[in-house]
C-alpha cells in the first residue's frame, strides 16, 4: 500500500533514476515501508527535452513541480534525497523553497567552480570564448555532451555557500560523503557541515563517488536519518 509520506530521490550528472544507487535507496526504504519517487531531470533518462551541463536552477525547479504534484494528490514529502549533482539540487531547492523537513544531500559538490577542468580539459574557458561550446566526447570518442558558454556560466553563478545559508534552521539536513571520493573531494562535506544551520555529517570510510562497495551502509545511514525524524514528528504531533 505504500505511506502516505514519500521520500523523492534525484539522481546525479548525466545519470538517471535507474541509477544502482538510486534504485537501491528505493527498495531500502520500501523495505520500510516508506514510499519514494525517482524521476529522470530534464533532458536525461526517459524525459524529454535537451541535456544541459548547468541547469540546477532549473532541476531545483523541476523538483518543485513535482512535489507540488505529489502535495495536490494529499502525499506529505517527508524527505528529498540527491546524489552527486542531485545532492546540489536538494540544497538549491531548500534553500529557495522552505516547504521539506528533511534534506540527504549525498556526495554534493560544495564548490562548483571546482571539477569542470577535469571533465573538459584545462583550457576550457579559452575553447568556450573561441567557438561558443565545448563538445565532450565518451569512451568510444563520439560526441556526448555540449557545453556552451550560457550553460557554464549557469554552472559559474551557482553560490552553495550563499544558498546553504538560506536554508531554515527547522530543515534537518544530513550530509553523506565517501571517504575514497575520486570525483568530489570529501573536504566540501565539512564546508557544508559549517554553514548549514541543522547539519548533520557522515563521512563513509573507503567509500567512492557511487559508494560502488558500500550501498548497504549508505542506505543505511539513509534510513536511520529518516526514520528517526518521522518517529519524531509522529511522537510531536501524537
Amino acid at each position: 500500500a505504500g505511506s502516505v509520506e514519500i521520500v523523492i530521490l534525484c539522481h546525479g550528472f548525466k545519470s538517471t533514476k535507474e541509477d544502482r544507487l538510486i534504485v537501491n535507496l528505493a527498495v531500502a526504504l520500501e523495505n520500510e515501508g516508506i514510499s519514494s519517487f525517482r524521476f529522470d531531470f530534464a533532458g536525461n533518462g526517459e524525459s524529454e527535452g535537451n541535456f544541459e551541463f548547468g541547469n540546477y536552477l532549473r532541476e531545483a525547479d523541476d523538483l518543485h513541480s513535482i512535489i507540488e504534484h505529489f502535495s495536490r494528490a494529499n502525499r506529505v514529502i517527508s524527505a528529498i534525497v540527491g546524489h552527486s549533482k542531485g545532492g546540489d539540487v536538494v540544497l538549491l531547492y531548500a534553500s529557495r523553497y522552505h516547504n521539506i523537513r528533511m534534506v540527504v544531500n549525498v556526495s554534493g559538490r560544495y564548490d562548483l567552480k571546482r571539477g569542470i577542468a577535469e571533465r573538459l580539459g584545462e583550457d576550457f574557458m579559452q575553447r568556450l570564448k573561441e567557438n561558443g561550446y565545448v563538445e565532450v566526447k565518451n569512451k568510444t570518442g563520439s560526441v556526448s555532451y555540449r557545453v556552451t558558454e550560457e550553460s557554464m556560466t549557469d554552472r559559474l553563478n551557482i553560490d552553495m555557500h550563499a544558498a546553504c545559508l538560506q536554508i531554515d534552521t527547522e530543515c534537518r539536513v544530513l550530509t553523506i560523503h565517501g571517504l575514497a571520493d575520486e570525483t568530489i573531494p570529501v573536504e566540501d562535506a565539512s564546508e557544508f557541515a559549517k554553514i548549514i544551520p541543522n547539519h548533520k555529517l557522515r563521512i563513509v570510510e573507503g567509500a567512492n563517488h557511487n559508494y560502488s562497495f558500500h550501498q548497504a551502509e549508505l542506505a543505511s545511514i539513509v534510513l536511520e536519518f529518516i526514520k528517526e525524524y518521522l518517529e519524531q514528528d509522529k511522537a510531536a504531533s501524537g
